[in-house]
């Protein structure tokens, strides 16, 4: 097992396919002035994300809403959890802004878990939506959506929003998702993006997983089949990182080198996905547009 103690003391080093160049410090700074000033949440900070510079330097960014603490503690996430945040209802208008003012073509929203309210946040979500179109009605957008508890007028109204891509992540496989995600369940991820691909035929369905936990070859594949029968047609899959050293978190079981994901990538794709992003850098909304306009090219 590779802990976080092994890396913090160097007795332990990132692969080198980890390396990345050294970001815009000035771009950054600037998204973030950005983001605070306008009282935003990004998952790319919160969520620790190793493509933060990468995707900063494009101007691209995934907006989180709902505010910053979450009412879950799933043990792979670095997003505080605890008591929630009241919700701003200036949120929508003030992410349509932000979207308009960086000039994206492509939006990725996502939110932490609200179980403490009836709808869990679907309708913050379909009025985030309506507010970005109302502003920049080219902008395609992507949510990358908690499951709702699987409540069905929850979920209707997020697919009557009609976002351009859907996405709700299954994050493990089935043996380890009782230990790794204590206040989700399996199975109902799996009912929600059903239900999704069944309420609208025009959104894609996506999911992630994470891998080098401790699960094994065919434990992903029986997961990639379960994904493809809930309707899903996007996949990301990418490599685990340990967000600290609390005991809340996971450590690393392994490190999965390129190759091995690009034998899932291709796995993914012969089973039927129309895209697989799996590398391992890759998170859900890592280069999120390619995916969509992946699958549009084959739905067309």
């Amino acid at each position: 097992m590779i802990t976080k103690e092994k890396f913090d003391s160097g007795l332990v080093k990132l692969p080198s396919w980890f390396k990345q160049e050294i970001p815009d410090m000035n771009k950054i700074r600037s998204m973030k002035e950005l983001f605070r000033g306008s009282r935003l949440h990004t998952v790319c900070e919160s969520a620790n994300c190793p493509n933060m510079g990468t995707c900063w330097k494009e101007g691209v960014a995934t907006f989180m809403i709902l505010g910053g603490t979450c009412t879950r503690a799933c043990r792979f996430c670095s997003v505080p959890a605890g008591r929630p945040d009241l919700i701003d209802m200036e949120e929508p208008q003030n992410v349509a802004l932000a979207v308009q003012q960086l000039g994206l073509r492509y939006v990725v929203v996502t939110s932490v878990a609200r179980d403490d309210i009836e709808d869990e946040g679907a309708l913050q979500f379909a009025k985030t939506i309506e507010a970005i179109r109302h502003l920049t009605p080219d902008v395609k957008i992507e949510v990358l959506i908690p499951d709702f508890s699987a409540k069905e007028a929850s979920l209707k109204i997020l697919s009557d929003a009609a976002p351009e891509v859907i996405s709700h992540n299954i994050e493990t496989v089935r043996r380890l998702a009782p230990y790794i995600r204590p206040q989700a369940l399996h199975d109902r991820s799996l009912k929600v993006l059903r239900r999704f691909r069944e309420l609208n035929t025009h959104s894609f369905i996506k999911s992630s997983l994470m891998v080098g936990i401790g699960e094994t070859d065919e434990e992903i594949v029986e997961v990639m089949n379960e994904l493809l029968e809930a309707g899903c047609q996007i996949l990301t899959i990418g490599q685990y990182l340990a967000p600290t050293q609390r005991k809340r978190h996971l450590p690393v079981e392994r490190f999965l080198d390129p190759e091995e994901f690009e034998k899932y990538r291709q796995k993914g794709l012969a089973m039927g996905f129309v895209y697989v992003e799996s590398g391992p850098l890759v998170r859900s909304s890592y280069i999120a547009e390619q995916g969509y306009q992946a699958a549009l090219g084959v739905k067309s």
